[in-house]
C-alpha cells in the first residue's frame, strides 16, 4: 500500500528526526532525505508536502547548502524551518542577513491566527528560537504572519502557492503549540487524510519479511530491551521456528539483568515465547577488547564489532544462517549520521559499528523506520507484556558508555550497584521520569568518611522527562529523593564519595553522556 508521504529535506539540522516524528504523530508517513538528493527521487515519492530543516550555515554564503528553486514550482506545499525558512526567502528574492541580536531559547512570538498554519494557536505563544541570521525582508508575494520583539519576520507565507516559513522550531517541546502548527501544516495546508496506522504496518511488514526471508534461517540479536523484544515477537509471527534468538551476556548489563532476560525469553518462560533461545557468555572477550580504551566512539565501534563476531560464531554452531535480525530504530540511524545531513552524534552498535565483511547474506531490520514510541505501540499490538513494552531504555553498548573513561570490572561493579539504588528509589518514589540512570565519571575528588581521607569517584545521576527521546528536560526530582539516593550510594557503594545531579536538557546535551 502506498501511503501519503511528507518528505523532510535535511540541511544539516539536528532536529530532522524530530520533525519526522511529529509528522508521524499525525498518522502521516514521513521520510528524511539529504538536500543533495536528486529532485527526481523526491518527486517520484509523490509527496503531499515537503519540510526544509534547520542547519548551522548562513544561506548567503557561497558554499552553504542549497536546492534547485524548481521545487517551489511543483505545486507541493513546502514548510521551511529556521535555516529552511531563510533558504526559501533567499532563493525567492527575500533578504537574509546577520541578525542585530541573536535569539536563542524560549521566545514570545506574535502570530496571525488567520493563517492556516496558526489555526487555533494563541496570538501570543512561546516558541523555541535558535538563530544568528534572520529574514530582514520577505520575498515578493509573501505575507508576514509572525514576529518577535527582535525578529520582524518570524513567519511568512504565500498561501496561494502553499509556501510557508517559520524562523522558530515548531518540532521541539519547548515550542508550546508547535505540535498544533505542524498538524495544521499536514492537514490544513497539505490536505493529508492520515493513513499511516500501526496495524497496517504490522500486516505489511510481516508479509514483506516472509517474502524476503523465504525458507531462510534468521539469527536475532535479543538484548531483552524494548526494540529487540518487539523485533523477536514480529519475527516469531512471520517465520516461527526459522528464527533463533541469541542473548549475549557481555558483562555490561545492569544488576540482575541477565537473569531477568533469561526468565522472560528462556526455556519454560511464562510469556508464551516459543523460540529457540541461546545465552552466550562473552564477558572475557569484551573486557579484553575494551582494555585501555577511553574514547566513546571507539568503545562503540569495538562493541559493535564484537556484537557481530559473536553472532557469526553462534550462527556457525547452529548451521547455515542467512540473515541477522537487529532491533535498529530510526533515531539510531539518524544519530549515527545515516539519515540526511546531520553530524554524527554517536554511533550505535547496530548501525555505525557494523563491520563490512559480515558473513550473513543480509541484515533484517523491520523497525529501522520507527521511532521509540511507535515501537512500543507495535509491541502492545503484538501482545507483549507491559513490563517489556514500557521497560527503561538501555543502550546497546550497555554500561560501557555510562562508565566515562576505561571500562574495568571494578568500575562496572561500582556503577552497577549505584544504578540499582537509583532505579529502585525512583520507582519507589513514583516521581515522573521517563528515563533515569547513573554515570560513573572519571573525576576523583577528596572526601572524608569516618574521619578518614578518601579519594574516590564522582557519580552523576541523570533523570529526564520526554515523550520522544529526541528532546528532553531534566526531571525535577524532590530534594529529599536526591538526598536519599546520595546517602545510600555513598554508604553502600565503595568507591564513591560524591554524587551530582545532571540538570541539562537535550539540546544542548544528549540523554546519555557518551
Amino acid at each position: 500500500m502506498q501511503h501519503e508521504t511528507v518528505i523532510v529535506l535535511d540541511f544539516g539540522g539536528q532536529y530532522n528526526q524530530l520533525i519526522a516524528r511529529r509528522v508521524r504523530e499525525n498518522n502521516v508517513y514521513c521520510e528524511i532525505y539529504s538536500y543533495k538528493t536528486d529532485l527526481s527521487v523526491i518527486k517520484a515519492k509523490n509527496p503531499k508536502g515537503i519540510i526544509f530543516t534547520g542547519g548551522p550555515n548562513s544561506v548567503y554564503l557561497e558554499d552553504s547548502p542549497t536546492i534547485d528553486p524548481e521545487i517551489f514550482s511543483w505545486g507541493v506545499p513546502v514548510l521551511g524551518i529556521c535555516y529552511g525558512s531563510q533558504l526559501m526567502m533567499h532563493l525567492l528574492g527575500g533578504h537574509v542577513c546577520r541578525a542585530p541580536e541573536r535569539e536563542y531559547g524560549k521566545t514570545e512570538v506574535f502570530v496571525n491566527t488567520e493563517s492556516k498554519l496558526f489555526t487555533d494557536v494563541q496570538p501570543s505563544t512561546i516558541c523555541w528560537m535558535s538563530h544568528n541570521d534572520y529574514i530582514e525582508q520577505a520575498a515578493p508575494g509573501f505575507q508576514i504572519t509572525a514576529h518577535t520583539a527582535n525578529c520582524p519576520v518570524a513567519a511568512v507565507e504565500n498561501a496561494e502557492k502553499g509556501l510557508y516559513a517559520v524562523q522558530f522550531h515548531p518540532e521541539v517541546l519547548h515550542t508550546a503549540e508547535g505540535k498544533k502548527m505542524l498538524r495544521n501544516f499536514v492537514y490544513n495546508v497539505c490536505g493529508c487524510s492520515g493513513d499511516w496506522k500501526m496495524d497496517s504496518f504490522v500486516e505489511n511488514n510481516i508479509k514483506a519479511l516472509r517474502e524476503r526471508i523465504g525458507e531462510g534461517k534468521v539469527l536475532c540479536a535479543l538484548s531483552g530491551g524494548v526494540d529487540s523484544s518487539v523485533l523477536a515477537a514480529m519475527l516469531a509471527k512471520a517465520i516461527g521456528k526459522q528464527l533463533t534468538c541469541v542473548f549475549v551476556n557481555h558483562g555490561l548489563l545492569r544488576k540482575n539483568e541477565k537473569e531477568e532476560v533469561c526468565s522472560v525469553f528462556g526455556p519454560g518462560n511464562a510469556n508464551g515465547f516459543d523460540i529457540n533461545f541461546i545465552c552466550v557468555d562473552a564477558r572475557d572477550r569484551y573486557f579484553s577488547k575494551l582494555k585501555g580504551v577511553t574514547e566513546p566512539e571507539r568503545k562503540r565501534k569495538i562493541i559493535g564489532e564484537e556484537f557481530i563476531r559473536v553472532f557469526e560464531e553462534e550462527a556457525k554452531k547452529i548451521g547455515k544462517v542467512d540473515f541477522l535480525a537487529q532491533g535498529t530504530i530510526y533515531p539510531d540511524v539518524v544519530e549515527s549520521g545515516l539519515g540526511g545531513e546531520s553530524t554524527v552524534i554517536k554511533s550505535h552498535h547496530n548501525v555505525g559499528g557494523l563491520p563490512k565483511d559480515m558473513s550473513f547474506e543480509g541484515v533484517v531490520e523491520p523497525l529501522r523506520g520507527l521511532f521509540k514510541d511507535e515501537v512500543r505501540a507495535l509491541g502492545r499490538m503484538l501482545g507483549l507484556p507491559k513490563t517489556l513494552v514500557e521497560r527503561q531504555p538501555f543502550p546497546g553498548p550497555g554500561l560501557a558508555i555510562r562508565v566515562i573513561g576505561e571500562v574495568t570490572c571494578e568500575r562496572l561493579h561500582i556503577l552497577r550497584e549505584a544504578d540499582a539504588i537509583v532505579r529502585e528509589e525512583i520507582r519507589r518514589s513514583r516521581v515522573k521520569a521517563d528515563q533515569y540512570f547513573c554515570v560513573l565519571t572519571n573525576v576523583r575528588s577528596v572526601g572524608v568518611m569516618g574521619d578518614f581521607r578518601t579519594y574516590d569517584y564522582t557519580l552523576a545521576i541523570r533523570a529526564v522527562r520526554t515523550n520522544d527521546f529526541m528532546t528532553c528536560e531534566y526531571a525535577r526530582l524532590p530534594h529529599t529523593l536526591l538526598s536519599r539516593m546520595s546517602t545510600r550510594i555513598t554508604n553502600e557503594v565503595q568507591g564513591v564519595n560524591r554524587v551530582v545531579y545532571d540538570i541539562t536538557g537535550k539540546p544542548p546535551a544528549t540523554i546519555e553522556w557518551e
